[in-house]
């Protein structure tokens, strides 16, 4: 097999630079033997890392400085400069880390530092529990797992998750992977020996029945008790699922979990023509997803417009002229009232035909278990800052969570996968004493063929939106204003300015 050769960019960093060409707060990429290193300069500090993001490679040097710390540009993780140590989800893993010298005016980068994992954070208070259960496998609850292994916590962790397959990186579901793109490789946030070699006991179709929460015990569907000391829910939410008739047909599917991915792909490979139900961004995702396979598609959704609602009416009437561009088909203010076989009866009496339909219709909270176990519930489970339930010693994370979101002045629920994740992080170290406020700012992001959009921030309602650039040519930023204050930014192909967006509302918490 012949050998492949990758050219590399910038300075050989081992023959060194001057510093000169290094200004303070300055980036710049160059070559340690046969890989490429961003040196970053902070003052009279300079750092060498790792290029790429951990999470789906984004180019750090297009990302964000924020004192010692650096942000990814596509979806905002953030790594500590010093160690390298993923610091935010959604990576987990730490970026690469070389010594640096400095002789001469000159910056001469070493040897690649070994990891070393960090020793285990100050500021715990109280007594640092024996057993940890987490009730669900998801987002939130895998992202807690590994932040109390990382936290060098000697305790037992039990996850319990209903789904037969070990956590997944589920907004892959709907975008590279359902689109063909995307290897199974990349699905499982961690290969199956991960939970082994760490001890967590990650128990697959695992279905709970109750939490008694006087005993401090979790109540399994055959009657096992596990018992603990903290306990998080992390339960997710469910997708909507309609009582028409035909509904329950084979060739009818919801999207949550890798099984439901898998399922639509291999309809997909026979399928001629799709009805995606719901003009979501899961819907949205879906149609375009099955657009890359080839498929007729055809998207039905009570909206005038497709994420008016979230969105507005300048992006939702270039979402759908960008859906319309790619071959999709729209059928808005309408219902599906009946699938019978492949005849799909619209409310307003249209018929369509259709041997692939999914619902993308919403999902639903799974509060049962915490409704059952007295906790405060009203559109999810209610924390408070620190994400701790009505019971204490119950923490709740995810899709459940309702939370006072200081940057809003709100109690909010965000149906977002890294929210979701930093949650499950901040969760975690509150089980074991640290009393860290949650003070994330709601970050998603979403992918329509080849355009990103990225949303920072949260606004239920706004009375104001601000359009920078020129959305049609899909360089634009928008900022949803209340009583002049932003409280979101929508952003396409403006990842700098989006970054600043989150730092600033950051610091606007912090003031």
């Amino acid at each position: 097999m012949a050998e492949v050769h990758i050219k590399l960019n910038g300075p050989d960093l081992v023959q060194g630079i001057a510093l000169s060409d290094l200004p303070d707060g300055g980036k710049l990429v160059g070559r340690c033997g046969d890989e490429q290193v961003l040196l970053v300069r902070r003052g009279a500090a300079v750092f060498a890392v790792a290029t790429k993001c951990t999470h789906y490679g984004g180019p750090l040097v297009d990302g964000l400085v924020v004192e010692d710390t650096i942000r990814c540009p596509w979806h905002h993780a953030c790594f500590d400069l010093r160690t390298g140590e993923a610091l935010r989800a959604p990576a987990f893993n730490p970026v690469v880390c070389w010594s640096v010298e400095q002789r001469d005016d000159r910056i001469f980068v070493g040897e690649k530092r070994k990891w070393t994992s960090p020793k285990q954070s100050d500021g715990r208070s109280g007594q640092i529990p024996d057993k940890i259960v987490i009730i669900g496998g998801g987002a939130a609850g895998f992202a807690a797992a590994e932040r109390l292994r990382r936290e060098h916590y000697q305790g037992s962790v039990v996850m319990l998750s209903n789904d037969d397959a070990p956590p997944v990186d589920r907004p892959n579901l709907s975008k590279d992977y359902l689109a063909g793109k995307a290897s199974e490789d990349w699905i499982p946030l961690r290969g199956e020996s991960y939970y082994a070699k760490n001890q967590i006991d990650l128990r697959l179709n695992a279905n709970v029945a109750s939490i008694d929460a006087g005993s401090g015990e979790v109540v399994l569907a055959d009657g096992a008790r596990i018992p603990y000391d903290r306990l998080l829910l992390a339960t997710g939410a469910e997708p909507v699922r309609l009582t028409i008739p035909g509904f329950d047909q084979p060739h009818v599917h919801t999207l949550r979990s890798f099984a439901d991915c898998k399922a639509i792909i291999e309809r997909a490979a026979t399928a001629r023509r799709a009805i995606v139900l719901g003009a979501s961004f899961i819907g949205l995702e879906v149609a375009a997803a099955l657009r890359s396979r080839n498929l007729e598609v055809h998207v039905v959704a009570p909206d005038k417009r497709p994420m008016e609602r979230v969105l507005g009416p300048q992006m939702g009437d270039f979402i759908r002229a960008l859906h319309e561009e790619n071959g999709v088909a729209f059928h808005l203010e309408n219902i599906v009232s009946s699938i019978d076989g492949t005849k799909v009866k619209l409310s307003n009496g249209d018929m369509l035909t259709a041997d692939l339909v999914v619902a993308g219709i919403g999902v639903r909270p799974r509060t049962e278990l915490a409704e059952r176990a007295g906790l405060l519930v009203e559109d999810g489970v209610v924390v408070n800052a620190f994400l701790e339930t009505s019971v204490p010693g119950i923490f709740a994370a995810g899709d459940i969570a309702r939370w006072p979101d200081p940057h809003s002045g709100e109690n909010v629920r965000v149906e977002h996968w890294v929210v979701a994740e930093r949650q499950g992080q901040t969760a975690a170290l509150n089980m074991l004493g640290h009393g860290l406020e949650f003070t994330a700012v709601p970050f998603f992001w979403s992918q329509h063929y080849d355009v990103p959009i990225n949303y920072v921030g949260h606004a239920a309602q706004w009375d104001e939106i601000v359009v920078d650039g020129d959305i049609i040519d899909k360089d634009c930023l928008l900022r949803f204003k209340r009583g002049g204050r932003t409280l979101a930014v929508v952003s396409i192909f403006r990842d700098t300015e989006s970054l600043e967006a989150e730092a600033e509302m950051e610091h606007q918490m912090a003031t």
